[in-house]
């Protein structure tokens, strides 16, 4: 296995690590927008395995990055005292520092393969520098 397929793997894995987390944590929310929001990104982080581990290109990767980048945003905002989303700061928890962890690290990942793609193209193109 190459160092390029291990980074895709590990991506994989950690999208699916931080979707697992939010589902778990979302089905028994009490706030129906909580819910919501834990149960429906938490499913499409666990779907986002799928374009990873296939290798479905930039353009996923992209969209996931952002939308990894999108939830990240969200933790950090609803932590702030009288934010503009939750008008209060949330507390940070155990589960909100793993989440984040794993989310922080398929960014990461998924950059470090964003790089590598784009050197590996450029090489087989006969476009490296």
């Amino acid at each position: 296995m190459n160092k390029l397929n291990i980074l895709f793997f590990a991506a994989a894995v950690t999208t699916a690590i931080a979707g697992i987390i939010h589902v778990v944590l979302g089905i028994p929310s009490n706030n129906l927008n909580s819910q919501v929001l834990f149960v429906v990104g938490g499913a499409t982080q666990i779907f986002w395995a799928v374009p990873m581990i296939r290798k479905w290109g930039t353009v996923w990767y992209g969209i996931g990055l952002g939308g990894t980048l999108m939830f990240i945003a969200i933790w950090v905002i609803t932590r702030i005292p009288d934010n503009f989303i939750t008008g209060r700061g949330g507390r940070i928890s155990d589960n909100g520092i793993l989440v984040e962890a794993f989310q922080i690290a398929f960014v990461g990942i998924v950059i470090a393969i964003l790089v590598l793609d784009r050197k590996s193209f450029s090489k087989k193109e006969g476009n490296a520098n």
